[in-house]
């Protein structure tokens, strides 16, 4: 086997090589929405989700300066995250593009948190309130106090080596969202 060695130019790495360096790691896809204040609906596909805390529920997302979704968050202080499921890569890569009418295609609907929430594709949805906004380099990062989830059955989408896949094997459809397998 191989190595291949990135080296660094005053103390700073490439890009390229920490994309290389993530492509690695499997993670969970999500898609990330919000209404701008004129209430035109804005998303993108986002693989940055952290659980920061449980008491208050928090979790955070990072988003692209120039992204219209992070406008739309800063506006109305409010977004959802659409916790993908198998079923929704077309939507995963959709969301993913630069094409200007992401909502046409996929069914979607204002929730009563008032944020868009994604209604076949999801496999489950954290509403949040920001609660605070960090910026680091050309992202922003974003705080949400979790104020309602929605679990629904399925399996996940996960994406990694540059391809998205599903669950690995022996991970049950029919499991219920929140809880773990005896034993653990």
């Amino acid at each position: 086997m191989q190595t291949i060695r990135t080296h660094t130019h005053a103390g700073q790495v490439a890009p390229r090589a920490v994309k290389d360096f993530m492509t690695g790691y499997f993670t969970g896809v999500t898609v990330v929405t919000a209404f701008s204040g004129s209430g035109r609906p804005h998303g993108l596909t986002c693989n940055s989700l952290v659980s920061v805390t449980l008491d208050p529920p928090t979790l955070l997302v990072c988003l692209d300066q120039g992204a219209g979704t992070l406008a739309a968050v800063r506006e109305t202080g409010a977004f959802a995250v659409n916790l993908m499921s198998e079923r929704g890569r077309a939507t995963a890569e959709r969301f993913a593009s630069a094409a200007p009418d992401r909502f046409d295609s996929v069914a979607w609907e204002r929730s009563a948190h008032g944020v868009p929430v994604l209604v076949d594709d999801a496999l489950s949805v954290a509403q949040c309130a920001v609660a605070d906004l960090h910026r680091v380099g050309d992202h922003t990062v974003v705080f949400g106090r979790i104020l309602d989830i929605e679990n629904r059955p399925g399996n996940p989408l996960l994406y990694g080596m540059r391809t998205f896949s599903g669950a690995p094997e022996g991970v049950l459809e029919a499991s219920v969202p929140g809880t773990l397998p005896a034993g653990r």
